[in-house]
């Protein structure tokens, strides 16, 4: 396994609760922290909950979400309460929590060790570090947007058209909504989530020649009157860190003894905040097949299974972000759109139910949820 984030993790765990042998490489040292929204879905937390990390988060590091609320320039304010509650999480706490489960199932953790190259060799994968090479029957790529084995593979398809990126600090502010809140802007978004008891994360995205470089938070915070007297006197609490392109791209997921995980499978844009969850559920699929993977020594057709999971999961997903990439790029329609969902809030609540894969059963909160509060 290449790569400690979220995906990777939740791979681990499920590889190693089936007895599988486990090794994990991160270049970085663990927990990783990277850009992101920091909001995970309900999908997301039903598959933390199936993978035993969820008693291990913190709660001072996390928010219980009730919904979405969008608010644009002219005033205009949607908003609506999603089927049932998601959260919002520092990514480093939710990486802790997935790091300490696969550990305490037998997958061996080795951070501060880059993978330098790889090649296939008869009996599987021969991986190369910095510091010692290792072979491996399969190998898994969860190495993130930029994926350097998605290419190795010959699975990745090149840069795309309309470029976008994002960057993201954290404040210790005092939630003011149970929401997460969307400003729009022209060729720009502000995402708010809270994420703590006394603090909020703050993340921007952008269309690539939308901005005058260079690009700060401070100068993207401008941009939206409301949130400059939100964050008038907040203090930062973390590093602020960026991300992009995002818009990757891959031929297929799975090769002969290799198989793409989490961003380095592909990504459209952070625009819903559901890469963390997709990450999640596909890691979950994944680790499913991996004893018939192991055992075929990593036949194609064993992975069959994954590969048709992750595309269902990624159309949803595809189908959702583009919508509204196109909505964003078309500034009127977005506009007449927010006009209607303001005066007719159930038709929201009918999309977020899409967005999120769900109908409504009637059960707004988990119970494992509640306990958090």
């Amino acid at each position: 396994m290449v790569g400690g984030g979220p995906a990777g993790l939740a791979v681990a765990i499920t590889a190693a609760s089936h007895g599988l042998r486990t090794l994990v490489l991160e270049r970085a040292k663990l927990p990783v922290d990277k850009a992101c929204g920091e909001g995970l879905m309900p999908s997301g937390v039903r598959v933390l909950q199936r993978l035993g990390a969820w008693e291990r988060l913190d709660s001072a590091e996390m928010s219980l979400i009730d919904g979405i609320r969008y608010i644009d320039p002219e005033g205009r304010v949607v908003e609506g309460r999603l089927p049932t509650q998601a959260l919002g999480i520092r990514r480093p706490a939710l990486a802790r929590a997935l790091l300490d489960q696969a550990v305490e199932r037998g997958a061996e953790v080795r951070d501060e060790d880059k993978v330098e190259r790889c090649e296939r060799v008869d009996a599987g994968v021969l991986v190369h570090t910095a510091k010692e090479s290792h072979r491996a029957r399969v190998l898994v790529a969860a190495d993130g947007l930029l994926s350097p084995l998605r290419t190795w593979a010959g699975l990745n398809l090149g840069p795309v058209r309309g470029r976008r990126y994002g960057m993201r600090q954290h404040f210790l502010v005092a939630p003011w909504t149970s929401h997460v809140e969307v400003h729009l802007a022209s060729g720009l978004e502000a995402y708010v989530t809270p994420c703590g008891p006394q603090r909020v994360g703050l993340a921007f995205l952008w269309r690539q020649g939308a901005l005058a470089a260079p690009v700060n938070v401070a100068q993207l915070l401008r941009r939206f009157p409301l949130l400059v007297e939100r964050f008038r006197d907040a203090v930062p609490c973390s590093e602020v860190r960026g991300a992009g392109p995002f818009r990757q791209r891959a031929s297929a997921q799975v090769a002969p003894r290799l198989m793409l995980v989490g961003d380095a499978a592909g990504y459209v844009d952070a625009i819903t905040g559901e890469g963390l969850s997709l990450a999640l559920e596909s890691a979950l699929s994944l680790g499913e097949v991996l004893p018939a993977a192991v055992e075929s020594d990593g036949n194609v057709s064993a992975l069959a299974p994954y590969q048709r999971a992750f595309r269902r999961l990624f159309r949803h997903y595809a189908l959702g972000a583009q919508l509204t990439l196109w909505l964003a790029h078309h500034e009127r329609l977005r506009a007449a759109l927010l006009t209607y969902l303001q005066k007719n809030p159930q038709r929201f609540e009918q999309l977020l139910k899409f967005a999120v894969g769900m109908p409504s059963t009637g059960q707004r909160t988990f119970p494992h949820l509640a306990a958090h509060r």
